[in-house]
């Protein structure tokens, strides 16, 4: 567990030194919060029945969406993990004294979480201070807020978890950027990050229900805006807690199997 923990520190260490690209990320983020918003809003005034989802609800969904950009979006790429697939360098991690899953993990995790440290908070603070319907509000109750925190953590485990099948498929594919594009597209679309899943039709929900994508954004924020109850919100974490076992289980099988194929060439 030692090296796992040397190499996370390691990695959120340097990733806090980016301090001016995460500056230029919050400018842009409140770019797109407050033109989604009016996009919502917009439609809202213009339909004259009741949505899944209320608007201030919504808005909350989209500041944290914004906040927590770094911490679930799933095109977000470790460049050293796949340049080491495709350019053969990966000889050296083998000869590591840990598993390369969880060097992997760690590294992918730390990544985000440094990220995440230096664009959150201005976001957050900020939101929390505008007009409604545009404001950042606050969970209901106490308890709301830590099963946010909860599901917030696993999201991202799952999210890290679904990372290494792309970085696996990379063995097969040796292009990172065709791996994680497709990843990305349909994982993204079914996490909640391009259309809430409250406003997509009930065929359509039936499918992303079943996927475990959504337990990544859709979940966590709406759990802190109130919009999922307490006893769905636990059954949600029960949820990912299962996905969570089989990502992993099915991604450490895939890699040991991939390992035992790859070939590396020159000296």
């Amino acid at each position: 567990m030692k090296p796992y923990i040397a190499v996370f520190k390691l990695r959120v260490i340097n990733g806090l030194q980016y301090r001016i690209a995460a500056l230029a990320g919050v400018a842009t983020q409140f770019v797109w919060g407050f033109m989604y918003i009016m996009i919502f809003e917009a439609f809202y005034r213009g339909f004259s029945g009741t949505q899944a989802i209320s608007l201030e609800q919504l808005a909350t969904y989209i500041w944290l969406q914004q906040a927590f950009l770094y911490f679930l979006y799933l095109w977000l790429k470790e460049t050293e993990i796949s340049e080491s697939i495709t350019s053969g360098s990966i000889a050296y991690e083998l000869c590591r004294p840990c598993g390369i899953y969880g060097f992997w993990f760690a590294k992918l995790i730390a990544h985000r979480l440094s990220g995440t440290l230096l664009r959150c908070a201005p976001i957050l603070v900020i939101a929390f201070f505008l007009p409604i319907p545009y404001r950042l509000s606050l969970p209901p109750d106490p308890l709301t807020f830590l099963l946010f925190v909860v599901t917030l953590l696993l999201g991202l485990i799952v999210v890290i978890s679904l990372s290494m099948l792309a970085y696996i498929s990379i063995f097969v594919t040796m292009s990172p950027i065709g791996s994680f594009l497709v990843f990305s597209v349909v994982g993204e679309f079914f996490s909640g990050f391009v259309l809430p899943i409250p406003l997509m039709p009930i065929w359509l929900q039936n499918i992303v229900y079943l996927l475990p994508f959504r337990l990544s954004v859709d979940l966590p924020f709406r759990v802190y805006s109130g919009n999922i109850p307490t006893n769905d919100a636990i059954i949600g974490i029960l949820t990912q807690i299962i996905w969570i076992i089989v990502l992993i289980a099915v991604g450490k099988f895939l890699l040991t199997k991939m390992l035992k194929r790859v070939v590396v060439q020159g000296g």
